[in-house]
């Protein structure tokens, strides 16, 4: 089962990274939005995580019954399994009112207002997601085997960085734009 969590998880990085690209673009109005194929995408991505999501609760289970036998959860020494587990759980929370900020319009998806409170939801998703993937980037790695992973690491946290960043800047233009410069 692990073994499946590492792909899905690779999968899902690279449908993220898609989609982050695609939807700061389309905020920014680089492209147009209302994509049918970036709508597609979207739907495989969430269908992806949400198979990550069974995954990881039933991880999460194992570990907490084999923590309940002994007695011992050792949270301390596992600080990083928790918040693998935290990040996780906070994501799912915003992943939902990601979604729930866009309407269907056919097709095609559409935000509705974007005020203040969807901007700090929407830039607490991109910092949560930013420590989830940190925090699973080694073990992610590990588990393909890759040796020398620390100059891995080094381009994937750049390239992760670079497109986090784009995707709040993207959020806090689409906020300016909407709040402000559409109102005048």
């Amino acid at each position: 089962m692990r073994k499946w969590n590492t792909i899905i998880s690779l999968i899902l990085i690279i449908l993220f990274l898609i989609h982050a690209i695609a939807g700061s673009f389309q905020l920014m109005k680089i492209i147009p939005g209302g994509n049918a194929v970036m709508k597609t995408l979207a739907c495989i991505l969430m269908v992806f995580l949400v198979v990550h999501i069974v995954i990881g609760i039933k991880l999460t289970i194992d570990s907490l019954k084999a923590g309940s036998k002994t007695g011992k959860f050792y949270f301390r020494e596992n600080a990083v399994f928790w918040i693998r587990r935290i990040t996780g759980f906070a994501m799912i929370i915003l992943i939902i009112c990601h979604v729930i900020l866009f309407s269907n319009k056919g097709d095609v998806f559409r935000l509705k207002d974007f005020n203040e409170i969807q901007l700090i939801f929407s830039i607490l998703l991109v910092l949560t997601l930013l420590v989830h993937i940190l925090s699973n980037i080694r073990p992610l790695l590990i588990s393909f085997g890759i040796a020398g992973f620390r100059a891995y690491v080094k381009d994937i946290l750049l390239v992760l960085a670079v497109i986090l960043f784009i995707s709040a800047i993207a959020f806090v233009i689409y906020f300016l734009r909407w709040n402000i410069m559409w109102r005048y």
